[in-house]
């Protein structure tokens, strides 16, 4: 893919307005996008990591989670960092996502605080909410496994591997992430959490 906006066949497509946020003008193809966003995210882990010892609180905030998108993507897009405003063919309506994200986080404090399900399906099902509801124009899947692995290390686990490989790449790896997302939307958790630590 050499057209700088043309997204896999899974993924969601940007809105012409939200293109227009590309902060870059280096970025004239597909490949220079994704090896700004990955610097980006680079710095943006770091950054979450650095509050070493962060308790899983802090992280199910709001403010936290517009923080990190910020932080990951906020040098290469102008709206990082905020929910997105437009109609997607994934996701909730816009207008609901502020509440929505909340509820999530109030019940991820809950599973936590009455060990409702094992620390890994907590911050999967963590995971995977967030990209049900998809808060923002772009990054969500990448923006949520963070969320996931940050809060599995809060629980006192080990990072997920997410099949160890790079998701944004069409294949065999991004075919079976999918289809593991697809199924928890069927409310079959076990093909994610198998591919979390694939």
């Amino acid at each position: 893919m050499t057209d700088l906006f043309q997204e896999p066949e899974d993924a969601t497509p940007l809105e012409p307005e939200e293109r227009e946020g590309l902060l870059q003008s280096w970025i004239t193809h597909r490949s220079d996008l994704n090896e700004a966003e990955q610097e980006n995210i680079i710095k943006g882990a770091a950054w979450a990591r650095g509050g070493r010892g962060r308790k899983p609180a802090v992280l199910l905030d709001v403010g936290f989670a517009l923080a990190l998108h910020k932080r990951m993507f906020g040098e290469v897009w102008r709206w990082a960092g905020t929910f997105r405003r437009t109609a997607r063919n994934i996701g909730i309506d816009a207008y609901r996502i502020p509440m929505e994200v909340a509820a999530l986080f109030d019940d991820v404090r809950y599973w936590i605080e009455h060990e409702t399900y094992s620390p890994d399906e907590i911050a999967v099902r963590l995971h995977h909410q967030l990209v049900s509801i998809h808060p923002f124009p772009n990054g969500n899947g990448r923006h949520s496994r963070l969320m996931a692995d940050l809060l599995i290390e809060a629980l006192g686990g080990e990072p997920f591997s997410w099949g160890e490989g790079n998701l944004a790449d069409t294949g065999e790896l991004r075919t079976r992430y999918i289809a593991a997302l697809r199924a928890a939307d069927n409310h079959d958790m076990g093909p994610l959490l198998e591919f979390a630590r694939s």
